[in-house]
């Protein structure tokens, strides 16, 4: 008997939720990096070193992950990711050295690692006919996920201290990924549903190894490390620069609650971090994968430009901050998307992890930003970012798109 958890929609609603408790490792982490330099005295450049540490572990070893879950299913990876996840915070609350710190880094990495790659490899092989929704809507509980407990989080280091939040909320996510994970199931797709129409799909299923010796992939890959970039910029270091702003403590009532601007900004930012990623998944199964990219990536570089002009306005920092992940959150749907679209669905969850290792190249730059902005000033970091990122929209548009398109169809030609 299939019990009734077992269908796609409650699979896909269970990854959500595991995806939103492992975000904090990543979204919360800024919350955490003054009062850590304050307490420890470790340079800024040194503390976000470790945050690069974990985007790199997380991203670079989902393709031994997917790998595993294609062989294995769902469960067993995230059952581990949820143990490396509670371990790598608890670890965060007792570092008393920078070397533990980078310690900590790893673990983290290794659980979050676990957790997104299994969920949102799930997502596209359970929903080949939705299948930029169903990424966007994994992808959103990891880019929504933290809005939830940004403000908790916030006021447990105010009030008991950052080790205090770093022991207790890292025990508490990984209990409750680990009890979503006993619910977790292989993926049997219905029969018969095709992709969206209007999305061109191959009919070839690659392996990994296949692949990463075809040329678009790489393409692809430059395209996402450049967006993916500028992004994880901003959600490493909107902290410092609402602090070199003089922004970060200012008073902010919403809703008739003072927060302090920063904690405000996280958590609007967090939210729209996750509504574009299944909005715009959604929209690109409609319009296609690039023409969708062209838009958002535009959007992203003009976003950061406006926060370079006009950012040191409390409102226009606000303003211009949430743009910014409103056209960034996107790509970890998209690209999942493009990757299963153009590479096929049977090794989906490995494909797509391979693919993902360049948010972990792209978080190599984050450190460089911190080098780039010495003096207070982030206006050399925000107008390379906006350069790169509007020239990844118009490769996307009028490189990607007929490249891909030619790939697909002569794969599908020659397996005719």
């Amino acid at each position: 008997m299939i019990k009734p958890w077992h269908n796609r929609w409650a699979q896909l609603v269970f990854g959500i939720i595991c995806m939103g408790l492992v975000a904090n490792l990543q979204y919360a982490w800024t919350l955490f990096v003054n009062p850590i330099q304050v307490k420890t005295g470790w340079t800024l450049s040194a503390i976000q070193l470790s945050f690069s540490v974990f985007i790199v572990v997380e991203t670079w070893l989902v393709p031994v992950e997917g790998w595993m879950v294609d062989k294995f299913g769902p469960r067993v990876v995230i059952l581990i990711g949820s143990v490396f996840a509670a371990a790598g915070w608890v670890l965060d609350s007792y570092a008393n050295s920078i070397e533990m710190l980078y310690v900590a880094a790893v673990v983290a990495g290794i659980g979050a690692g676990c957790v997104y790659g299994t969920c949102v490899g799930n997502a596209l092989k359970w929903f080949p006919d939705k299948r930029g929704l169903a990424a966007g809507l994994t992808a959103a509980g990891f880019g929504a996920g933290a809005a939830v407990t940004v403000i908790p989080i916030g006021n447990m280091i105010q009030t008991d201290g950052y080790e205090h939040a770093f022991l207790f909320f890292g025990l508490f996510q990984g209990a409750l990924i680990f009890l979503l994970a006993l619910l977790m199931t292989k993926p049997t797709p219905p029969k018969g549903v095709q992709a969206a129409p209007r999305i061109v799909t191959t009919k070839v299923d690659y392996t990994t190894g296949q692949m990463i010796r075809k040329p678009i992939f790489w393409l692809i890959y430059v395209i996402f490390v450049v967006v993916a970039a500028g992004g994880l910029m901003a959600t490493a270091q909107i902290g410092p620069i609402a602090k070199d702003y003089g922004l970060a403590k200012l008073p902010m009532v919403f809703f008739g609650i003072s927060l302090p601007l920063l904690t405000l900004t996280l958590s609007i930012d967090n939210l729209c971090n996750g509504f574009t990623r299944p909005l715009c998944g959604f929209i690109s199964d409609r319009i296609g994968r690039e023409n969708t990219m062209f838009f958002v990536f535009l959007g992203e570089g003009l976003a950061m430009l406006g926060l370079m002009n006009f950012g040191h306005d409390p409102y226009a920092f606000m303003t211009f901050a949430a743009l910014i992940f409103l056209f960034w959150g996107e790509i970890f749907s998209i690209f999942p998307a493009i990757c299963a679209d153009t590479f096929g669905v049977k090794n989906a969850a490995g494909n797509a992890g391979t693919l993902y290792t360049a948010k972990g190249t792209a978080s190599l730059i984050v450190p460089l930003a911190s080098l780039m902005s010495a003096g207070g000033s982030w206006d050399i970091v925000f107008i390379v970012g906006a350069t790169v990122t509007i020239g990844a929209a118009i490769a996307a548009k009028f490189i990607l798109a007929p490249a891909r398109k030619r790939f697909i169809e002569e794969a599908n030609k020659n397996n005719a």
